[in-house]
């Protein structure tokens, strides 16, 4: 008989720990010299199974570190271009009716070594870790919209964080007033410091820069600010050197992060089925036209999938 069923287990703890047999299962991490805070912090996606990443997982990006924001300080302002400007505390927005949303948050760069002009040899950690899945609750920004008075003129609204580089960004009214969530919660409990605590934008389906963390306020716009985060970088550089600032498909959603299929490792080779083996992985994005997501299975030998 093992050890562990002869002897009394662990106590009880206030916060709950994986097991020890699992301290492999973590993110990677890069802070770039001289640049205190700014960084990332991989999901490993290779090592988890099902769709909601745990939050002590999930990926992270940040252009000068995690603010160690006062809850009970910090305040949401939306003002602009609205009949009545409007203060938010924690507490008040504790308040509103809420609302739970599953979606992916992916950020603007990863994949980014697929396109390195030497190829990568990397995990599928280091070459799409920068995805990850969870469930966010809190208020729809249409309410708080709404209660604040749009006026007719207005047709995008700026979002800015409360960290020491201001990340900000502008979003399309018509988004704002779609799905948009002030996300309070994330898989259950607050908002993790890393991901927005103690509250964040959330817009589904946007790329993950546009979910402005931290979030202190929002300005409504008769059109898009021209930030540094959305004129110097998160641009699309075309083949004539000039860039699009602002990423329209030609689809009811912009800035939209198209689906994405990302195999995280293969299994072994079924005993029933010969030359055949499945492929565990997950799709990240949202479905536009008639795409689908497909079970991923493929030949074991050479050509094409």
């Amino acid at each position: 008989m093992p050890e562990w069923s002869n002897i009394p287990g662990l106590p009880f703890i206030g916060y709950g720990h994986w097991s020890k047999f699992e301290a492999g299962v973590v993110r990677t991490v890069t802070n770039p010299a001289n640049m205190p805070g700014a960084g990332a912090a991989w999901a490993p996606l290779h090592l988890l199974n099902g769709t909601i990443t745990p939050n002590g997982l999930h990926f992270e990006r940040s252009h000068s570190g995690i603010p160690d924001i006062d809850p009970d300080a910090h305040r949401l302002l939306i003002h602009g271009l609205v009949k009545r400007p409007l203060i938010f505390t924690l507490e008040a927005l504790a308040r509103y009716p809420m609302e739970s949303r599953i979606t992916f948050i992916e950020c603007g760069g990863n994949s980014l070594a697929l396109y390195a002009k030497v190829p990568v040899d990397g995990s599928v950690q280091k070459l799409h870790g920068l995805a990850s899945c969870a469930e966010w609750t809190g208020v729809k920004l249409s309410i708080l919209l709404d209660e604040a008075g749009v006026d007719r003129r207005a047709q995008w609204l700026l979002a800015e964080g409360a960290d020491s580089a201001g990340m900000s960004r502008s979003v399309p009214m018509a988004k704002a007033m779609d799905d948009a969530i002030i996300a309070l919660y994330q898989n259950g409990e607050r908002v993790r410091p890393s991901n927005g605590y103690p509250m964040r934008l959330l817009l589904p389906g946007y790329e993950g820069n546009m979910s402005v963390k931290w979030l202190r306020r929002l300005k409504v716009t008769d059109g898009p600010t021209m930030t540094r985060d959305e004129t110097s970088h998160y641009t699309i550089l075309l083949q004539d050197g000039k860039a699009w600032q602002f990423f329209y498909p030609k689809r009811k959603r912009s800035f939209a992060i198209l689906l994405k299929h990302l195999v995280a490792r293969d299994g072994l080779t079924d005993a029933d089925i010969p030359m055949v083996v499945k492929c565990n992985g997950t799709a990240v994005g949202q479905l536009i036209g008639d795409v689908r997501p497909t079970l991923a299975e493929r030949r074991k030998r050479p050509g094409p999938w």
